[in-house]
């Protein structure tokens, strides 16, 4: 610009609504400051927002005007900077037009910031849109990034785009494009847009690397191709990619118009259309690609001079190479041209082999599909029937057990019915008693495994199971009937319970002993007892007797704490079953059950028994009745142990026995594997009552106040009473 020359700058915005307008600047004289004038903003040509422009005077240049270097000089040096004072709703294209017919266009981006500055400098110029030189053709045009560019802005978006490297397609507008169709992440016309959640629209590929909404910060998601904008975009006039080239500051991304190419615009919709049939397309000559490249419209041309022309008959030997006159004699002498109706009826056979030969790989390919899906059938269908066979298998495994159980309870029956008919021939039944008959009143649920125990707490009505699950449930058996509390702290299975005073005592098969205190069922204290799962637990003059493999532990009660009196020995296998009365300790193991004198812990007497191991204990005053795993009831006279009765009627190991006396008479209470529950008079060694309840094994039994409570491996409690 000369001293005394005058520029003049032009602003065009879009505003958040859509709406577009223009500012422009008077004229003004160098190293002055300006305000825009508006248009198309708002009545009388007002203003909705302020610019500045200053202007670089002569006095900047310390050389001459008119000299290169001094021109140079102006062009490095210019500078023109435009402050606006609106918001993130304006995004603003500037456009700087010299004297000397040169423009350079500016666009803002979107900031979320309450104002933005646009700055232009000669050193932002390498990063900048170069400007755009008056053109050669009289059709001017305008050159824009394509999509993935690099920003050519000064002022940065707070959000950034990943670029993914490709080559740039030539895209120059023939006139400049409405910032509306601008895309507002990456600054460029809409490549393939779409309309998002927020409402607003972006190209494809920028709302898919964009988090967020540069105008509301609200998440982009795409919803639905914006067809509208595309058609738009479609009836935009380009010029051909043939007519393009890069711009002269060698940025593959930036293009301008080529003098020498297409010079035709068209509409982008169409582009693929022209530019495919395009005369200054590149293209390559058919007779040898190391022919210098064309355009489409100088091939016909250059194959009347090429000199690498070949004989049609080269597929099948010929040698000859060479131009347009050489080549029409050579026809007349070429030995292959005689032949030529003979190869071509060759190559009819070859083409007509090749397409049977397509048509067999066809037919093959189909037969391997139907094959294939023949064969998944035929595997769907081996499934099939192999899980028929397992419904059938499980199902006659099924109906075996149901078979075996009905059996087993009929030859119960049969035996109860012979045991009635000798009582009848013997005279020996007795009067019956309505009273007397046990019947199921009610049902606790509550577990999640097997009931392996249960004790009895008279002084509060409470009862305690311990179970499979690892839990004792303590369960009110006066008022609500429901369980009160879920005890917790054990790591095994609860295998024994016992109470003493206030304190309630828990052995588990994760070899410990807890304390717990009944009044606030809390825990108080736990002791690592044995090296083995404890299996049974009972309380005597202030002491707590616990049983495990081989051995019998004795513990003085001193509050919560329990300390190891002495160890009882001498027991050939698991001790599961221990029961004080009187003075005297029972303990059942394998065959035997030894009686030990409490006040000294030494064995007094060994009974010998048959039916394996030993399961269960229950003494009354005259006897001493214990519970096989064969089945078998064995009692002895208490006095003078010797054996008076086998009881039999079971057909699973008898788990656990029970005693409710009277003045009247006693009854002994047996629980077996069969699931069934027995009522023995021990006035005549009969059975007097079977109770079939429980739908598994049962395991545990505990009488109180006339009332016998049974668990099972059922996982459920039942209240048996007359």
């Amino acid at each position: 610009m000369l001293p005394g020359e005058s520029a003049c700058l032009s602003v065009y915005f879009t505003s958040a609504r859509g709406t577009a307008g223009r500012l422009h600047s008077q004229t003004a004289a160098p190293g002055s400051w300006g305000w825009l004038a508006g248009h198309g903003l708002g009545p009388g040509g007002k203003c909705l927002l302020g610019s500045r422009v200053l202007l670089a005077g002569a006095s900047s240049w310390p050389l001459g005007p008119g000299s290169s270097q001094w021109r140079k000089q102006m062009d490095c040096e210019i500078q023109t900077r435009m402050e606006t004072t609106f918001g993130p709703a304006f995004s603003a294209v500037t456009t700087i037009t010299k004297a000397d017919g040169t423009s350079t266009y500016k666009q803002h981006r979107r900031t979320p910031s309450s104002s933005s500055t646009l700055a232009y400098s000669p050193r932002d110029e390498e990063d900048s849109m170069p400007p755009i030189s008056t053109p050669l053709r009289s059709d001017s045009a305008i050159s824009v990034r394509s999509l993935h560019s690099e920003s050519s802005m000064s002022l940065r978006s707070t959000f950034s785009l990943p670029e993914e490297e490709e080559e740039p397609e030539p895209l120059v507008f023939a006139e400049q494009p409405s910032v509306k169709l601008c895309c507002q992440l990456c600054c460029s016309v809409f490549k393939d847009p779409v309309i998002t959640t927020c409402g607003h629209t972006f190209c494809r590929r920028c709302a898919l690397k964009s988090e967020k909404c540069p105008v509301d910060n609200a998440k982009l998601t795409v919803v639905v191709n914006n067809i509208a904008v595309a058609e738009q975009i479609g009836e935009l006039f380009i010029h051909c990619r043939h007519g393009c080239r890069v711009a002269g500051g060698g940025k593959p991304t930036v293009f301008e118009v080529d003098p020498r190419g297409c010079p035709f615009t068209i509409k982008l919709s169409a582009r693929k259309e022209h530019e495919g049939s395009c005369d200054y397309r590149p293209v390559r000559c058919p007779n040898n690609p190391s022919c210098p490249p064309l355009l489409k419209m100088n091939l016909e041309a250059h194959l009347k001079e090429c000199e690498h022309i070949k004989c049609p008959h080269s597929k099948y030997g010929c040698t000859f190479i060479g131009n347009q006159d050489t080549y029409e004699t050579h026809l007349e002498t070429c030995r292959f041209e005689g032949l030529k109706e003979f190869l071509q009826q060759t190559d009819d056979r070859f083409h007509e082999m090749h397409v049977a030969l397509a048509q067999k790989d066809q037919e093959i390919a189909f037969l391997r599909s139907m094959l294939g899906k023949l064969s998944e059938k035929i595997d769907q269908l081996e499934k099939s029937l192999e899980l028929k066979f397992d419904v059938l298998d499980e199902n006659q495994s099924k109906l075996s057990e149901d078979l075996m159980e009905f059996r087993r309870d009929a030859s119960m029956l049969n035996d109860e019915l012979s045991h009635i008919n000798a009582r009848l021939n013997t005279g020996i039944l007795g009067s019956y008693d309505p009273q007397q008959i046990f019947k199921c009143k009610g049902t606790f649920v509550g577990h999640q495994g097997p009931v392996w125990c249960l004790c009895v707490y008279s002084m509060g009505d409470l009862l305690f199971s311990g179970s499979s699950d690892k839990t004792i449930k303590v369960w009110d058996t006066c008022t609500t009937y429901k369980c009160q509390k879920t005890l917790e702290g054990h790591d095994g299975i609860v295998l024994a319970l016992c109470i003493q005073g206030c304190k309630l005592y828990s052995g588990s098969a994760d070899c410990t002993i807890i304390v717990w205190d009944i009044q606030n069922l809390q825990k108080v204290n736990t002791i690592r007892a044995h090296d083995n799962p404890v299996c049974t637990l009972v309380s005597s003059h202030n002491m707590l007797f616990s049983g495990s493999l081989k051995a019998i532990k004795v513990w003085d009660i001193v509050g919560t704490e329990l300390k190891l009196k002495k160890e009882l020995t001498g027991l050939n296998h698991w001790v599961r079953a221990l029961v004080a009365a009187q003075s005297y300790l029972y303990s059942g193991s394998y065959q035997t059950i030894k009686i030990w004198d409490i006040r000294t812990l030494d064995c007094i007497h060994v009974l010998q028994t048959s039916g394996g191991s030993v399961y269960s204990i229950a003494v009354t005053n005259h006897h001493i009745v214990c519970g096989t795993y064969e089945n078998l009831i064995h009692v002895w006279d208490i006095e003078s142990k010797e054996q008076v009765r086998t009881l039999t009627g079971h057909v699973g190991t008898v788990y656990a026995l029970a005693v409710i006396s009277t003045p009247d008479q006693t009854k002994v209470f047996s629980a077996s594997y069969d699931r069934s529950l027995r009522v023995w008079s021990m006035d005549n060694m009969i059975c007097t009552q079977t109770l079939l309840r429980h739908q598994g094994s049962v395991t545990a039994l505990a009488v109180s106040r006339g009332r016998l409570f049974s668990g099972a491996v059922d996982s459920t409690v039942k209240v048996w009473t007359c």
